[in-house]
């Protein structure tokens, strides 16, 4: 009986990868439901990215996450020029907690005359670490591989 328990195999993996397939659709991709920022409603999403709220992936200590948010420039850096350049600042959130900004300036615009008190809108990936995480991705991806992001600063948005 050779061919049936090859046949019983394949019956069984096809099964195994249409139930992995139907879990993947339906189950949640976030314990709490996202929530849209008010100021964000003209703001562009990619299709089928889900943002979670950054005071969420903070409190939860999550990495690799897509997040939005708004915050209120407390500190401008110098641009990191290793490798592909980066403004980078520091926003404070709703939550009391920051999150460091690194901004592709090679593939988005600069937000030229950026500066303390400023506020600024933003989704893009986020990385936890203790001193409230960083932000990046907050630009178009060229090769289409991420969603990518975006900063919304003076009624403009930058990508």
């Amino acid at each position: 009986m050779p061919s049936r328990r090859r046949t019983m195999t394949l019956l069984g993996a096809l099964l195994t990868a249409a139930l992995a397939a139907a879990l993947a659709a339906v189950a949640p991709r976030f314990v709490e439901s996202p929530r849209s920022t008010p100021a964000l409603t003209s703001a562009p999403q990619a299709p089928r990215t889900t943002y979670m709220p950054v005071e969420q992936a903070q409190r939860r200590h999550l990495s690799r996450v897509w997040v939005e948010g708004e915050g209120v420039v407390v500190k401008t850096l110098p641009d990191d020029r290793r490798g592909s350049r980066h403004q980078r600042f520091i926003l404070r959130l709703p939550n009391g907690r920051t999150i460091l900004v690194a901004h592709n300036i090679d593939l988005a615009p600069r937000l030229d005359g950026l500066r303390r008190g400023d506020r600024v809108a933003f989704a893009g990936e986020y990385i936890y670490n203790d001193k409230g995480g960083l932000l990046h991705w907050t630009h178009h991806d060229p090769s289409g591989r991420h969603p990518g992001g975006w900063l919304k600063w003076q009624g403009r948005l930058y990508r």
